[in-house]
């Protein structure tokens, strides 16, 4: 099955997922990431506003806030296929841009660089085991991941997890993948 078929299979199964359900599993997910050593080293962690079915990353921005790390939030660029990270301190220094994603206003937030970012949290709609992922089909973070160098990390429900997915030449795959049932260590190593 190609890219575009999986990726609108899976977003159709979560969707159907029960709110209650959703929200457990998301606050599991969380709860195992604040566990990684990475976590609790990183001064910046980079991610994106989750909309729904993707697991809830509003309570993971709030988690990093209570414990005095910055978050960076990106900010893409249509025109180019590239994006910015910006750092936010509150949720009021969003707007909703187009597909109703919410995004940094720029002149309400600071640019972060790829090298100031300590630990970023890779999105996606289908994971491998080895941590190659099908996004949402804009490319961004692909194109972004050519830039940073730090760890990465995805947060995904064990239904998101395939043996493999179609894999290109520019898809760089994510170090660890967490789940509900807890951390999926991949075979790429931190870099």
């Amino acid at each position: 099955m190609d890219k575009s078929s999986q990726r609108k299979e899976m977003i159709t199964q979560l969707k159907a997922m029960d709110p209650e359900e959703h929200r457990e599993k998301s606050d599991s997910i969380i709860k195992f990431l604040l566990e990684d050593e990475a976590f609790h080293q990183a001064e910046v962690v980079g991610l994106t506003i989750s909309a729904f079915p993707e697991v809830d990353t509003r309570r993971l921005i709030e988690e990093c806030w209570k414990a005095g790390k910055k978050t960076a939030i990106p900010k893409c660029e249509p025109l180019s296929r590239g994006m910015a990270f910006r750092m936010i301190e509150d949720f009021s220094q969003l707007e909703t841009v187009y597909l109703k994603l919410l995004e940094p206003i720029i002149e309400k937030t600071e640019l972060v660089e790829p090298e100031q970012i300590d630990l970023l949290i890779v999105p996606g709609v289908v994971f491998s085991h080895d941590g190659y992922r099908i996004g949402f089909g804009g490319g961004y973070y692909d194109r972004y991941l050519t830039k940073y160098t730090g760890p990465t990390r995805s947060l995904a429900f064990a239904a998101q997890l395939r043996e493999s997915v179609p894999v290109e030449s520019h898809d760089i795959p994510v170090q660890r993948i967490y789940t509900e049932y807890g951390c999926l260590e991949t075979k790429q190593v931190d870099r």
